[in-house]
């Protein structure tokens, strides 16, 4: 088994993948979907100044889910990206994620900002054609098991 671990981005060119807008759709691990049909749920990516950085911004117009913004810049001490996360509420997390081959992840699972009231971990995958992600979000509980809070698909919107 190889050791090798992939090299740490030098660029945020790998993020091209996820310039746009993206609708959104939940569905939750309860059972629960969101609105039926298109909520209005949008999310979208644009690179920062010097392309250096990579900004997302959501709005989900439901009063459980929060707005926000992220930033998202390479690190080389973990061998990817981090993730700063803030939202509508006052959170604000810090995530460690990938991104190559069209998997994407995010993982919190240290304190950060905050206490660590629980762990976190994002898993999707980019279509082949581009045009949609499936992902999930999880939560760890106390005894250390990954469970399932809901997924989350986006898919691109033409440009305008």
């Amino acid at each position: 088994m190889s050791t090798h671990k992939p090299s740490a981005p030098e660029t945020m060119t790998e993020l091209a993948a996820l310039i746009g807008t993206w609708r959104m759709d939940a569905v939750f691990a309860d059972g629960r979907q969101g609105p039926p049909g298109d909520s209005g749920a949008r999310t979208v990516f644009e690179y920062g100044p010097g392309a250096q950085f990579l900004i997302q911004r959501w709005r989900v117009p439901h009063p459980a889910a929060p707005d926000g913004i992220a930033i998202i810049t390479v690190d080389q001490a973990r061998d990817g990206y981090l993730q700063h996360y803030f939202d509508d509420r006052g959170v604000v997390r810090l995530y460690q994620m990938t991104f190559a081959a069209g998997l994407w992840t995010l993982e919190r699972t240290a304190e950060d900002f905050s206490p660590l009231d629980f762990a976190q971990r994002w898993e999707a995958e980019l279509a082949a054609d581009g045009q949609t992600t499936h992902g999930r979000w999880l939560h760890r509980s106390p005894s250390g098991e990954w469970s399932d809070d809901f997924t989350l698909t986006f898919m691109r919107l033409p440009a305008s």
